[in-house]
């Protein structure tokens, strides 16, 4: 699973700690800022797949930050906290395509699950090459259950071992090229059956 990197924007520093430990305990990786002038440069330092910022801070309007990060990447994930909603803001956050617009004091449970939901539109929830070894792994194990075959049979057609076919179909193990097609010749199907629909 890939580890999402969040960075927080606020001049609140006991909103960066909170946000820094809530978000911290949920496994995601966590850098903070206090000072907003600074966030672009964090931006271009690396790579982070969400950011959360105020709109109302001392150094730059939040907007322009927004404009500002929008220039720069037009992907990331944006979530708005403010203290102080408006129409004028709402528009704002909807034209540079805000991910969502967070009214302080906030649900952490409600915060939890706006970002899993922005998280899973982004396609980022889940690792695609762990989905992949998945989808290979029950395609072959229902293939091979079709065919009223056990693993050890499937070693001896395949010349593979047991232990490394019973990680193949529990997606523990990435099968070769070449193992793959011994799989599908024993089971006398075509390679990309193993596939399926991924």
């Amino acid at each position: 699973m890939r580890k999402i990197k969040i960075l927080v924007v606020d001049d609140d520093i006991d909103i960066c700690d909170y946000m820094q430990l809530v978000l911290a305990q949920n496994g995601y990786d966590v850098k903070t800022q206090i000072d907003a002038t600074k966030a672009l440069d964090d931006l271009k330092e690396d790579e982070f797949h969400v950011i959360i910022l105020d709109l109302m801070m001392p150094e730059i309007n939040g907007t322009e930050l927004i404009e500002e990060i929008r220039r720069f990447d037009k992907d990331i994930a944006i979530i708005v906290f403010t203290g102080y909603p408006s129409v004028d803001t709402a528009v704002l956050s909807l034209r540079y395509k805000v991910d969502d617009y967070i009214r302080k004091p906030f649900d952490i449970e409600e915060f939890n699950k706006s970002l899993e939901r922005i998280l899973r539109d982004k396609g980022l929830t889940r690792d695609p090459e762990e989905d992949l070894l998945i989808t290979i792994g029950k395609n072959i194990r229902t293939t091979r259950k079709e065919q009223n075959l056990t693993l050890k049979q499937m070693a001896r057609r395949t010349g593979l071992s047991v232990s490394l076919l019973s990680q193949i179909e529990r997606a523990e193990s990435s099968a070769s090229v070449s193992s793959l097609f011994k799989l599908a010749t024993a089971l006398d199907c075509k390679l990309t059956d193993f596939f399926g629909t991924y």
